[in-house]
């Protein structure tokens, strides 16, 4: 991309998490290290080796939009994005009249639907006549199947939710998803970033959304021995770059953002929150479960990020202080991912590496899947308004081989070293997707 490519910035932000459905309230939770994570609800675990997850509380379309009834058919990926989006528009102060439609696009990074049949049995069981069933167990089954497949074949399809945002917002412009794992949301701003920079569009909604909290989602993470198997001790399970860490803690919800080239944006007299200045993406291609031991993959993902970003990450400011003064990590918890996330920042930061703070979001939230790198951005966006970082709790027992800057339990005030202008996520995928975005103070 040249030099005289369009500048890209943020001007609306919406999120649904366990920790809160606005981005306000998340914020502040983030702030007080407060914990999301509590033994599932929405289904019966108790014979789970893991039985705790970071779940989605009090959750209504209806408080989102004025027809949320228009959703009614909406998995939970669906009505998460959904929530996202609305706060994410009316922050931006996008006019639905005046929005060129065509111009108007969007990228999210959003999981398969809820595949929780057992669950949807369960709960239509008691709709349908016992004596019915009784009498004619074949005409029963076949009005179970009739009810339940349709209903549930469009919700398991990963497009599903960007059809549900696209119709409600009216973007007819370029519209993709994207299904790389838990890199999956970070992926879509980042392409959504080259649309905007290509002059494919003005507007894009960027972001992702997803929930695994059902039987399938958590037994399969669970063979892949991935989670935390704390289940005498949930609210301490996701315990990232600590010693003691077992695994990542499942969580669920949505973010999103308004993008907007900055001529739009200034066109419109916009408030403008941040501007994106550099992506990268890069592929393991090593196995699909195990990041490559030598984290390739996320050093040329952040060295890619740094280059569009015009960054020098072995250089400093005129005070001797890193150029990235914030780094949001992926930091799950599992061994390996913590391990090789350290060990790919400080080849690329060198001896700076030491001096970056470096938290995990997950420690507080759990793991949203595809949704988790949007949530990790707006964290940095956030970081940039308000000059604080968020931390990394639950960090007790320092590991000797992790020796860097986690932000170990209690957020940071950072204004009085100038607080924070540019700031670095990386988000990363099983099956070797690595994926990292720059985020920059807006300066004008």
């Amino acid at each position: 991309m040249t030099s005289s490519a369009p500048r890209v910035v943020i001007t609306g932000m919406g999120c649904v998490t366990p920790l809160g459905h606005s981005v306000e309230n998340v914020w502040a939770a983030l702030l007080a290290g407060k914990n999301g994570v509590g033994r599932i609800s929405r289904f019966d675990a108790a014979t789970f080796k893991t039985n705790f997850a970071a779940e989605v509380k009090d959750f209504r379309l209806a408080d989102f939009l004025p027809d949320a009834s228009a959703h009614a058919d909406a998995g939970l990926n669906a009505q998460f994005a959904l929530g996202a989006a609305a706060q994410a528009f009316r922050q931006s102060g996008l006019d639905r009249a005046k929005v060129n439609n065509r111009r108007f696009g969007l990228y999210l990074g959003s999981g398969e639907g809820t595949l929780d049949f057992p669950n949807y049995v369960a709960t239509h069981l008691a709709a349908w006549n016992e004596a019915d069933r009784k009498v004619d167990a074949r005409a029963w089954a076949e009005k179970a199947y009739a009810t339940m497949v349709p209903a549930r074949e469009t919700e398991q399809e990963a497009n599903m939710t960007l059809s549900h945002v696209a119709w409600e917002f009216g973007c007819c412009g370029p519209a993709s998803n994207c299904l790389t794992a838990c890199a999956a949301s970070t992926q879509a701003i980042g392409e959504a970033f080259e649309i905007l920079r290509r002059g494919d569009a003005d507007v894009m909604f960027a972001g992702g959304a997803h929930t695994m909290v059902h039987p399938l989602g958590v037994t399969g993470f669970i063979r892949l021995t991935a989670l935390s198997a704390r289940s005498d001790d949930p609210t301490t399970a996701a315990r990232p770059f600590d010693q003691t860490r077992d695994g990542f803690v499942m969580g669920e919800g949505a973010g999103m953002l308004v993008l907007e080239t900055l001529e739009h944006a200034r066109a419109r007299g916009a408030n403008i929150l941040a501007e994106l200045t550099g992506y990268g993406s890069s592929a393991d291609a090593f196995r699909i479960t195990d990041m490559h031991p030598e984290g390739k993959g996320p050093l040329a993902a952040m060295t890619e990020a740094v280059r569009q970003a015009g960054i020098d990450p072995r250089a400093t400011d005129a005070s001797g202080r890193p150029l990235v003064h914030y780094i949001s990590a992926h930091g799950t918890g599992t061994k390996e991912n913590d391990r090789i996330e350290t060990s790919a920042v400080k080849q690329l930061f060198g001896p700076l590496a030491h001096q970056i703070p470096m938290s995990s979001i997950k420690s507080m939230m759990g793991h949203l899947i595809a949704a988790a790198g949007v949530s990790s951005l707006i964290s940095c966006i956030q970081a940039i308004r308000t000059g604080f970082i968020p931390p990394t709790i639950n960090y007790r027992t320092p590991d000797a081989t992790l020796d860097l800057d986690y932000v170990p339990n209690t957020a940071r005030d950072l204004r009085p070293k100038g607080g924070v202008h540019t700031c670095l996520c990386n988000s990363y995928g099983f099956g070797g997707q690595n994926d990292c975005v720059i985020v920059r103070a807006f300066t004008g």
